[in-house]
């Protein structure tokens, strides 16, 4: 018996002086800073969203970091998504944000395509893009009627191949048959915003959720007029813009806009980690993007900014991923001859 209460009198101290797990632990983001690489020059959608989600982020995190943004702009943020695929460390404390548009060049086979999209780790997508065209009133062009009959090729600005301002505009055309001359050169929507403003090209294609933003004065004043819209449906803020695939003739047309477009653009700004992230830390991340994108104070500041936030998980953004890689090799051969042709 005095055996036994000295060995539970011993145990109490013990537990006494051992700290509690719970308290002694430091949270894993204290004292550090996460980098948001943006793929795109500042001043375009990209670099908005990265931004305002960047003011936010840091308390839905343990520890409370600070949230750093970066621009890495070139060859329509493959720069970016390759430095994160193969020069980052999986640590969780750098992610990346590009465009859906390089899934496609994965699955058509683009030229100097080394990193495999399956790989990567999705923390997810702040909202489900529309995208559209806006062309400039000086431009000449001001309704789809007048474009579908003009003489001379539609001058539409783009980032490099493999963008959304470079493919749209080329599916488009095939589809359509538009007389468009895409023009290369740009590295975000900010440049080609302002290269239509100086009159060296018409207008360009890219998302209606950061044309509105960027180009809103104008478009308010009847300076640049919307007269596509290449979505599922009629934006309801754009109701008597046409639809491109109410005037695709064929059923394949209307399969390589959804392949090569909608689909995309559902998941167009992809947020992402570096392969072999940890999985706690991706889904810490997950949980606290989605918290993110319910904050009271951002949606204010999205609405004050004419930001819409209409966010999408990773796990959903790997259902989208898996359909894509699932497309008919007839699609795909179709999409390679549009996008990529003589490759």
């Amino acid at each position: 018996m005095y055996q036994r209460l000295h060995s539970l009198i011993a145990m109490i101290l013990l537990l006494s002086i051992i700290p509690v797990a719970s308290h002694a632990v430091t949270p894993f983001y204290e004292g550090k800073a996460i980098h948001i690489v943006v793929g795109f020059a500042a001043g375009g959608g990209y670099d908005i969203y990265a931004r305002l989600i960047a003011r936010h982020l840091g308390k839905y995190l343990p520890g409370n970091p600070s949230i750093i943004v970066e621009n890495m702009p070139g060859a329509g943020s493959m720069i970016a998504a390759k430095y994160i695929f193969s020069r980052t460390k999986p640590d969780g404390l750098t992610i990346a944000t590009f465009t859906s548009q390089l899934i496609l060049g994965q699955i058509l086979g683009r030229e100097g395509f080394d990193i495999d999209m399956r790989k990567f780790e999705w923390i997810g997508v702040p909202v489900r893009d529309h995208v559209v065209c806006g062309l400039t009133k000086a431009s000449g062009i001001t309704s789809l009627e007048q474009w579908m009959v003009s003489k001379t090729p539609v001058k539409i600005g783009a980032n490099p191949p493999g963008d959304v301002t470079s493919d749209v505009p080329k599916i488009v055309k095939a589809v359509l048959n538009l007389p468009i001359q895409v023009v290369h050169g740009y590295k975000g929507t900010a440049e080609i915003r302002l290269a239509a403003d100086a009159g060296e090209i018409a207008g360009g294609f890219w998302q209606w959720e950061s044309m509105k933003v960027m180009w809103g004065t104008q478009i308010n004043a009847g300076q640049v007029v919307v007269v596509l819209q290449v979505t599922p449906e009629a934006h309801p803020d754009l109701p008597n813009v046409p639809v491109a695939t109410r005037f695709a003739k064929t059923e394949e047309g209307r399969q390589l806009i959804k392949a090569g477009v909608y689909d995309p653009a559902s998941i167009t700004r992809l947020y992402a980690l570096p392969p072999g992230t940890p999985k706690d830390l991706v889904q810490i991340l997950r949980k606290a993007f989605q918290e993110t994108t319910k904050d009271p104070v951002l949606l204010e500041e999205a609405k004050n900014s004419q930001l819409d936030i209409n966010p999408v998980t990773g796990e959903e953004i790997e259902g989208v991923l898996k359909g894509l890689f699932n497309l008919s090799p007839t699609t795909v051969s179709k999409l390679k001859e549009i996008l990529f042709p003589g490759k």
